[in-house]
């Protein structure tokens, strides 16, 4: 990224240690407290927005040829047997670790491309679809089928595990990913037309996928977590969009909270 103050030196995110208000694990009760405030219904729908309360689960696929396991977040359990591929984020630490030999040049430079974006411009870029193949392959732990692994921008570090199970059959952005880079699109849900778009309800019954054949998708989604949970393998979860707040004071000011006990503006902490 060019230097905004036009110097054409390059701009780099880098990580840094940060103060952080511990915030997430207190976000159900800040979701109920809602109901006791007595503000306008519109507000705190943006509030719970905000927070972002997400029920699904957390699955272990094991990598092919690594020691390593890719943990994914899902609301949509029940569509695992449509996963065609999946999406790291270009920050996801097995990046580099699974990418093969062939494929680094190429993945390292799109990283390094995709991290100095900001997160705004990622979400809200969704007409340029950009990503790359790590070369890697992870097994879905049903049927043991293979899964590529790609990694692409679309995908954020700070949501969920910084890697999602992608369904395009059943979800609009891996749809157009699919068919951009030419990778199979698998109905596992009825429904809908996916010769035209991918069918996102969450109703329906579900096909081409095993023992969860016949069931509509909240059985599905029930069933599929118990498999998960039986097999050691995952289990069900729920997850916040809301994130820990974070100072970011300038350097060597210090915090605007005192770290210690004492008082601060008359009032004891």
């Amino acid at each position: 990224m060019a230097s905004p103050s036009g110097g054409g030196y390059p701009v780099e995110r880098k990580l840094m240690k940060q103060w952080f208000l511990r915030i997430i694990p207190y976000a159900q009760r800040l979701l109920d407290g809602l109901n006791e405030v007595d503000w306008f219904d519109s507000l705190k729908e943006i509030q719970r927005n905000w927070i972002g309360r997400s029920q699904g689960a957390d699955i272990f696929f094991p990598i092919h040829d690594h020691d390593e396991q890719l943990e994914i977040f899902t609301t949509r359990p029940d569509t695992i047997f449509g996963a065609t591929y999946m999406v790291l984020a270009p920050e996801h630490e097995l990046v580099e670790k699974i990418t093969t030999a062939d494929r680094r040049e190429r993945v390292l430079a799109y990283t390094e491309m995709a991290k100095n974006r900001s997160e705004r411009e990622r979400m809200t870029d969704v007409k340029k679809i950009t990503g790359e193949f790590t070369g890697a392959y992870c097994l879905n732990p049903f049927n043991h089928q293979p899964i590529p692994i790609w990694v692409a921008e679309y995908v954020l570090a700070g949501y969920g595990t910084g890697a999602i199970m992608a369904v395009p059959a059943h979800d609009q952005r891996d749809y157009e990913f699919a068919k951009h880079f030419n990778l199979p699109i698998i109905e596992v849900v009825s429904g809908g037309n996916i010769s035209e778009s991918s069918y996102d309800a969450k109703e329906g019954i579900l096909v081409n996928s095993d023992f969860i054949n016949g069931l509509d998708v909240k059985d599905a989604i029930k069933t599929v977590i118990q498999r998960v949970e039986e097999m050691g393998i995952g289990n069900g979860t729920i997850n916040f969009r809301l994130r820990d707040a974070i100072f970011s004071r300038q350097r060597y000011w210090g915090e605007p909270i005192p770290m210690d006990k004492g008082t601060y503006r008359g009032h004891k902490i």
